[in-house]
């Protein structure tokens, strides 16, 4: 509750910290201040240290599952405002109010992550939705920005009108918002909560991008500030399926035979299209949208098998992705061609930055020795106990195929000759995106290092 509580203060505190503050760098600053205090509270909170006590009357659960991916995600933000907050001066004059806007996004992140009412998973959502509509339209004399806003924001929108009905439906089947104490007929499921239960399965399918709800990802991804959407992609889609997965776990964990066939269904579907439309991408950035669903896809077997190593997995590939992804698109800013061939001889030129991005493919591929290959194998781990071997053949297949795209662009940067035009490097930027290429490595070797914290 302490981090919630910091969250929504230090979004407060940004909000006006252009008035008090005459220097970018003075705001810069101030956020990662604020963003460390938010990591230290969270930290003593996991260690049963509350600075702050409030009774949120069962609505809002704080438990180790929370707070752990509560500091992964401040964690990851910080190490985005390291490596990116720099370039959040390109895209306009606002720039205080783009941290405030991201703080506001964690307060969401945070009650997605701990709700046990459906009200403040509603309440969580939007919150951490509706300040990215204006991050995705923040770059107003871009017309291309300004379209992926308003696309955003309409399917947001349509997202969230589903999301109610469905909760309604099920409160009305029920009696209660509470995803611990709704009380079912003995034998029969009745069908008003069935139908609130794909309306509800359909709308955080469109938030965490899976298909078929993904049309918006690549053209919001796409046509908002690259700068942004590194975060979207990231911090943000892990949130959702924590969200996702919580609310099946604890609502609907006890008639899984209910949805499981149309759960397997999607997760197939957002496997398929995600790689296969990959491949045929020139644009990095694009791919990295497609590659974003179909990481969706493999984050969607979470949900389907509910299992401990589910969890464990989900944790760690929420830490994996995001540092990879954010690693990447920090490299991916600071080009000025983001086809493949502008990557053409970029390991000549930059040989620890190329070494580093090798890392974080490596990890989004899915190759022994990193994070990316062991939350996959828990993923997979799960599957295959819960019986449905075909489903962790036919991710293995898709996981496969992703390593040509991930792959290609390795070999642009070491087997392509050419000039990669590339914006100016400074060595705390190499420092940080080697110490993230350590972290994926070492999570990948030691990944207690992580998840200890879940049990202990």
């Amino acid at each position: 509750m302490n981090a919630l509580i910091l969250s929504a203060l230090s979004g407060v505190i940004m909000m006006f910290s252009g008035f008090f503050l005459k220097t970018k760098s003075a705001v810069r600053t101030l956020a990662h201040i604020l963003l460390i205090a938010i990591i230290a509270v969270a930290v003593l909170e996991l260690r049963g240290i509350q600075l702050v006590a409030v009774d949120t009357k069962g609505m809002m659960v704080f438990d180790h599952f929370a707070l752990l991916f509560t500091i992964i995600a401040t964690l990851s933000t910080l190490i985005f405002f390291v490596l990116s907050s720099k370039d959040m001066e390109r895209v306009g004059m606002n720039y205080s109010d783009y941290f405030a806007l991201i703080f506001f996004v964690l307060c969401g992140i945070t009650m997605t992550a701990s709700f046990k009412s459906m009200l403040i998973l509603f309440l969580g959502i939007e919150i951490l939705s509706i300040p990215l509509y204006i991050l995705t339209g923040s770059d107003k004399r871009n017309l291309k920005s300004n379209e992926a806003a308003l696309k955003y924001f309409l399917m947001g929108s349509f997202s969230t009108g589903l999301m109610l009905m469905g909760i309604t439906l099920i409160y009305g089947a029920t009696g209660t918002f509470y995803t611990t104490m709704m009380q079912l007929p003995q034998g029969q499921v009745p069908v008003l909560f069935i139908t609130g239960l794909l309306m509800l399965l359909f709308a955080l399918s469109f938030k965490v991008s899976a298909a078929p709800f993904h049309f918006w990802t690549p053209d919001v991804y796409d046509g908002a500030p690259t700068v942004f959407t590194s975060f979207m992609a990231t911090v943000v889609k892990a949130a959702g399926f924590i969200g996702f997965m919580r609310l099946f776990d604890e609502a609907f964990g006890g008639i899984r035979a209910e949805w499981k066939l149309i759960v397997a269904i999607i997760t197939v579907i957002t496997l398929f299209i995600g790689n296969i439309t990959a491949v045929f991408q020139q644009s990095v950035k694009r791919m990295l949208a497609y590659s974003s669903i179909a990481q969706a896809g493999f984050m969607m077997l979470a949900v389907y098998t509910l299992s401990s190593e589910a969890k464990d997995g989900l944790l760690l590939y929420a830490a994996a992705y995001s540092f990879a992804t954010i690693g990447i698109f920090a490299v991916l800013i600071k080009m000025q061609d983001y086809t493949f061939d502008g990557f053409n001889g970029f390991a000549k030129a930059q040989p620890v930055v190329a070494a580093s991005l090798v890392i974080f493919l490596l990890s989004l591929a899915g190759i022994p020795l990193t994070a990316g290959f062991l939350a996959k194998f828990y993923m997979l781990k799960g599957v295959v106990e819960s019986g449905s071997l075909w489903l962790a053949i036919f991710a293995v297949l898709m996981a496969a195929i992703s390593v040509y795209y991930y792959f290609r662009l390795i070999q642009a940067m070491y087997f392509k000759t050419g000039n990669a035009p590339v914006l100016e490097l400074t060595s705390s930027f190499k420092y940080t995106l080697v110490g993230l290429a350590a972290a994926t490595i070492i999570l990948g070797l030691f990944p207690n290092v992580l998840l200890y914290w879940l049990y202990f």
